[in-house]
């Protein structure tokens, strides 16, 4: 659970929530059915419009990295790669074989049956960058997504402050129902610009700093990988990726 995401938000929220109290309104001032449906709904279908299925179900999927990133452990993960040299150096790259079947990552799996195959160092590295750029940019795409929709959001929130006020305009005679429109006016500006910036942009921003300490991550694989195609001693190997653990 990422603590810091988590009380981000409920900062952000509470401290929108509290001010509003203090100057003396009313939290369900602020609830307006009329605003909510106008605002995330014409963001939602804004994006619909603008992103491939594949990207958007992505981003979705992702979403629960900005509270529950994966779990790496470089360190763990350096000691493995240590010991799957200290391995290829008395047994050969042959001996790799049954720990690239069984190894849980598919990348270092994937690297580790290029060993095995006795694939050239630089075929390997450039075989696994091929893989790790491709899955950077499908992230980064569906990270943006949440992007876009922090820029349609305001936006369209002001589409619907313009409603509220000619919802007033054509009430001017019956005062009665001016409040409704002017409260779905301001409201809708509200939900558009809050959820732009306490809700869309943090999360893309999060999700890309997820992805750029995954690809980070699986550098650091190939790194390791490409060392022990090139017989390079355990310790050497070692202290070359401990600056990626850091």
């Amino acid at each position: 659970m990422d603590i810091l995401s988590l009380f981000g938000l409920i900062l952000g929220i509470g401290a929108i929530l509290g001010g509003n109290l203090i100057d003396g309104g009313q939290t369900r001032s602020l609830l307006q059915v009329t605003a909510f449906v106008i605002v995330f709904g014409g963001t939602i279908g804004a994006i619909l419009l603008q992103t491939p299925l594949k990207v958007f179900l992505r981003a979705l999927k992702i979403a629960v990295w900005i509270f529950m990133p994966p779990r790496l452990a470089p360190a763990a993960v350096i000691e493995k790669i240590v010991g799957w040299s200290q391995i290829a150096r008395k047994e050969g790259l042959l001996g790799l074989e049954s720990i690239a079947e069984s190894e849980p990552d598919p990348f270092a799996s994937k690297g580790l049956q290029l060993l095995v195959d006795g694939t050239e160092p630089d075929t390997i590295r450039a075989i696994l960058e091929v893989d790790l750029e491709a899955t950077e940019h499908r992230d980064t795409q569906a990270a943006k997504v949440f992007e876009s929709m922090g820029g349609y959001s305001p936006t369209i929130g002001i589409i619907g402050a313009v409603m509220g006020l000619i919802h007033v305009m054509s009430h001017l005679a019956d005062p009665s129902k001016l409040g409704a429109g002017i409260a779905t006016a301001f409201v809708a500006t509200i939900y558009g610009v809050g959820s732009a910036n306490l809700l869309y942009l943090p999360f893309s921003n999060k999700l890309k700093s997820q992805v750029h300490v995954q690809t980070q991550f699986r550098v650091m694989i190939i790194e390791g990988i490409i060392s022990i195609a090139g017989g390079e001693n355990p310790r050497n190997i070692e202290t070359k990726l401990q600056g990626y653990a850091h």
